[in-house]
């Protein structure tokens, strides 16, 4: 518990109480609720609204079978333990639902009402089986019969045949059918394949409609289905049919402690993920009728409070498609990350990089002083994959480690690291297995990279291995020196185009015996309690933060100038915030740039009126963390992989490192004042939890923080 005096000596807060907390997951919803607004927003270019759209259902369909499903959980255990917010369970599972069934009507009214005609109006149409006309009918059920007929399986239910076990996240229809000597209805389930696109185009009625050109005509996959049916049900009258869509309890579960071998621990749990868990939502149309909408939801023992009624399309994350449509004119205007300035010399098509050439290595640029590089801004394969690929071919290396947490499914730096092997170089690489939802394709990577003499490590049992590091070992004369990238992203080169992220490139000693000995436990026996530079979780981090913080509550009482400024995706952890408040009391101005989740409560009198907090949502997804600590003048800024939440500090393996190259200090300063200076897609949280989003004033110019860096990268 932290206490602090307030002005008047006779008060003391205590920092602690729950009036001074917001809720994870409302917190949460309201991230959701402004990636959302993208989608709304005028401004944004008509096909990224739909990406918008389906990013936000992707996003709900994580929550609910993750965040949701836990609560579920805690309820049916009658757990009552509450959240720092002083929530129970049950009590945040019905804040959830009222906070979230307004935002998912106005995402499909939005789609029905305002996109459909946009898209319309630009020669897309995605039309229900009733628009089109009786020749589109044919073609459709030739399809139907051609590709679509053969991979269905309609499944009856009654005494001889059980409610089927659906997969999490299955479109499917209820389907209700008669013989024709019958007054019987039945009921039978038809999954709508997941395997084949989601939209099916017709041929063009003519090169224009209404003088327009016609760029994509369709209708869902669902709609062939459903129009279609009697072939599925040979001799059967149809009396109707009704979409709907469930989503289970997709967290893995297994005794870590208990596991023999932690690979075949997590493929057993992962056969069970898209059948074994709860069902923990149901959606379903309204026109649905009482009695199938009844029966569904005894079979999946839910209650009114689980089922979601959704007017129009379902499953909106299938929107994405449309992207692949080649329509620049209704999407971002395209950008290219450009090569980092000093890396470009062996990038020139007639320099090609030869590591037996010191002066165009990687390794010599970093040798002349440390490397910083701004993704998605600065070309992620020019820097960290140019960096593991002349590691592997340098003769002069002699090991490589690196940590994978999330990687791309042809990923060069894997190449890289299996090149580096078959050519005799020393490779370990610790794969997280536990990486929510990328667990098979993990599993997939480790085995390829065991099978070429790379030494795998599968992770800490009881523990995430989060941290973004590589090391790299080279013979120079007569001595050793060690290459480090400490990054804030995955090392994927798909993200690394859609996230920002920063990563440190160095060689200085210190930091290279703190990757060694942070490699050095990740991979054997080891109690390692100190790092030389690095703030390692769960080590040293949690103390070395909140020392950080406290210093600058010193310097405040001393009179001198304090500031901090903190750049995350989520700030939860109780004690982190207690010590922002005690600091924000002291006098500490306090900016905080915080994308997703907060739950720290600013502008509260006494309490947090110092502390400012804005999140950025934009084209590109903020995934960097910085951290500033003015230090009376004497600044230092940190990079890595830690969000101030429990789990990143106490749950994972993390590192943060400091970046001390003066000019590189001098440009995250640069970055983080971008940043604090949106007033295009940034939005400033309130006391009460809600968000604002900032716009120009009358006579002031609208800043993109994107925007912006994209331009100042393209002219450096």
């Amino acid at each position: 518990m932290i206490m602090t005096k307030t002005k008047d000596i006779n008060k003391v807060i205590n920092l602690s109480d729950s009036q001074y907390y917001l809720n994870r997951e409302l917190s949460w919803l309201e991230f959701n609720r402004r990636v959302l607004h993208e989608a709304l927003d005028r401004r944004t270019p008509l096909l990224e609204k739909l990406k918008f759209s389906a990013i936000f259902s992707s996003n709900l369909d994580e929550f609910f079978m993750v965040r949701v499903a836990l609560l579920k959980e805690q309820v049916n255990a009658q757990l009552s333990q509450r959240s720092p917010d002083g929530r129970t369970p049950q009590q945040q599972l019905e804040a959830i639902a009222q906070q979230l069934r307004p935002m998912v009507q106005e995402q499909h009214r939005h789609f029905q009402q305002v996109l459909c005609p946009e898209l319309a109006s630009h020669g897309i149409h995605i039309l229900n089986y009733t628009d089109i006309t009786l020749e589109e009918r044919n073609y459709l059920k030739q399809q139907f019969q051609q590709k679509i007929f053969p991979v269905l399986t309609p499944l009856a239910v009654d005494p001889s045949h059980p409610f089927p076990l659906m997969a999490n996240l299955s479109l499917n229809l209820a389907v209700l059918v008669q013989a024709p000597n019958s007054t019987e209805e039945k009921f039978a389930r038809v999954k709508v394949p997941n395997i084949l696109p989601r939209f099916i185009s017709l041929p063009q009625k003519s090169p224009t409609d209404n003088n327009k050109p016609n760029h994509w005509r369709g209708v869902p996959i669902e709609q062939a289905i459903a129009h279609n049916l009697e072939a599925l049900f040979p001799g059967m009258i149809i009396k109707e049919y009704h979409l709907f869509r469930l989503t289970r309890d997709a967290d893995l579960e297994f005794a870590e402690q208990e596991a023999d071998d932690l690979l075949l621990a997590i493929q057993q749990e992962l056969r069970k993920r898209h059948f074994g868990g709860s069902v923990v939502r149901l959606e379903i149309q309204p026109s649905m009728p009482s009695s199938v909408r009844q029966m569904l939801m005894a079979e999946m023992e839910l209650s009114d409070f689980d089922v979601y009624e959704i007017e129009g399309l379902l499953n909106l994350k299938d929107l994405m498609s449309f992207m692949a449509l080649p329509l620049p004119e209704l999407k971002d205007p395209p950008f290219s990350a450009v090569i980092p300035p000093r890396l470009r010399h062996f990038h020139q098509p007639s320099k090609i990089a030869n590591p037996d050439d010191e002066e165009k290595s990687i390794f010599s640029v970093i040798e002349q002083k440390d490397l910083l590089v701004h993704h998605p801004y600065e070309s992620f394969s020019a820097s960290v994959e140019e960096f593991i690929a002349q590691a592997a071919r340098d003769p002069d290396v002699l090991a490589i480690k690196m940590t994978l947490y999330r990687t791309s499914g042809d990923s060069e730096i894997v190449h890289s690291l299996i090149a580096a092997a078959e050519s005799g170089k020393q490779v370990a690489v610790l794969v997280e297995l536990k990486a929510r939802f990328d667990e098979e394709n993990n599993i997939t990577w480790a085995q390829k990279l065991e099978k070429s003499g790379i030494h795998v490590v599968y992770g800490l049992v009881g523990l995430k291995t989060h941290t973004k590091t590589a090391l790299v070992v080279r013979k120079q004369g007569e001595n050793i020196r060690r290459y480090v990238h400490i990054g804030t992203g995955n090392y994927n080169s798909k993200t690394a185009k859609l996230y920002t992220d920063l990563g440190l490139l160095s060689c200085r000693e210190e930091l290279g015996a703190d990757l060694t000995d942070l490699f050095n436990y990740l991979t054997g026996y080891s109690c390692q309690s100190s790092y030389r530079k690095l703030l390692v979780s769960p080590v040293n981090m949690r103390d070395r933060m909140i020392a950080l913080i406290k210093r600058e509550i010193e310097h405040c009482k001393n009179g001198n100038k304090a500031h901090i400024i903190a750049k995350m995706n989520s700030l939860v952890d109780p004690q982190i915030i207690a010590t922002l408040y005690e600091a924000s009391s002291a006098g500490v101005e306090i900016d905080l740039i915080v994308r997703g989740i907060c739950c720290l409560r600013p502008q509260v009198p006494q309490v947090s009126e110092n502390i400012r907090v804005i999140s950025i949502v934009g084209r590109f997804l903020e995934h960097s963390r910085i951290f500033h600590f003015h230090n009376n003048g004497k600044n230092e800024v940190f990079i890595g992989s830690a969000d101030w939440m429990p789990r990143n500090l106490d749950r994972r393996v993390e590192a943060v490192t400091p970046v001390e190259e003066p000019e590189l200090v001098q440009n995250l300063q640069n970055i983080l004042q971008i940043l604090l200076q949106d007033n295009r897609q940034a939005w400033e949280l309130q006391s009460d939890g809600s968000y604002i989003q900032r716009h120009p004033d009358k006579n002031e110019t609208e800043r993109s923080a994107q925007a912006l860096l994209m331009q100042m990268t393209h002219q450096s």
